[in-house]
């Protein structure tokens, strides 16, 4: 369990579902981990898991869509562990079922400040440092909604076409400089932002799960395996890839 031994990797979104799972697991595979979460307490709960079991982590509040929040994070990284090697960008937010007619500008501006701004400016202020630095692997979280429509899901799906879009562009431009940036396309994966979903509509759940080929919800830590992967030299050829994991969705 040591594929990340001696990195420094950061996570947003770090306080639940897959930002935690990935959190936890990068920590058991040797990494200093850094978990940021608008939500303090939530970040808080994902360091003491992984202090408890003898890994090295500290939270840090910042809100994606704030690039003061943003430099700040990843200076106190840097501060506190003297590189950064990995980046998670894997904060997000769905917002409420809506036809594209419906949406409001309010509820569209705030998705796309955090989910596809965010994205961007982590990015910024991440690419910065490993530029600096020589080298590093960055991924982003994506989705299904990113490489397909998605009924009303307007805002959402716009935001995440567009951060499949950043990503290949950051991974063409930066690739010469030995970063690697790649995006991770989940189906819908049993986390607490989508519990929240399927509790407003529960009628959903059963529809979403049959039309999945593997006929079940993805887990958090199938897709934390796959950033590990893509953070990992395993993955030392792959940039600018969108990997779905999807139990086959985008596949039929």
């Amino acid at each position: 369990m040591t594929q990340l031994k001696n990195k420094v990797a950061l996570i947003t979104g770090g306080g639940s579902g897959i930002g935690r799972a990935t959190a936890v697991l990068f920590a058991q595979e040797g990494a200093q981990v850094a978990v940021a979460d608008v939500n303090l307490d939530t970040a808080e709960e994902t360091v003491q898991m992984i202090t408890d079991s003898g890994g090295q982590a500290f939270a840090f509040q910042a809100d994606v869509s704030r690039a003061d929040d943003v430099q700040a994070m990843v200076g106190e990284v840097v501060a506190r562990y003297g590189r950064l090697d990995c980046a998670f960008n894997n904060a997000g937010i769905e917002g409420l079922p809506t036809r594209t007619m419906d949406v409001t500008e309010a509820d569209f501006d705030r998705i796309i400040a955090v989910n596809l701004k965010g994205v961007w400016l982590c990015l910024k202020y991440e690419l910065e440092q490993m530029v600096a630095q020589g080298g590093g692997a960055i991924v982003n979280t994506a989705s299904v909604a990113g490489l397909t429509g998605a009924h009303s899901m307007p805002a959402y799906a716009a935001s995440k076409h567009g951060v499949v879009g950043l990503t290949r562009t950051a991974a063409v431009e930066y690739g010469r400089k030995n970063i690697r940036i790649n995006a991770v396309c989940p189906a819908v994966i049993e986390t607490p932002m989508v519990t929240r979903g399927f509790e407003t509509l529960p009628q959903f759940l059963e529809a979403t799960i049959r039309i999945n080929p593997m006929r079940r919800l993805g887990q958090a830590e199938e897709v934390a395996r796959a950033v590990l992967w893509l953070c990992s030299d395993s993955a030392s050829f792959t940039n600018g890839a969108a990997l779905t994991v999807d139990g086959g969705f985008t596949a039929q």
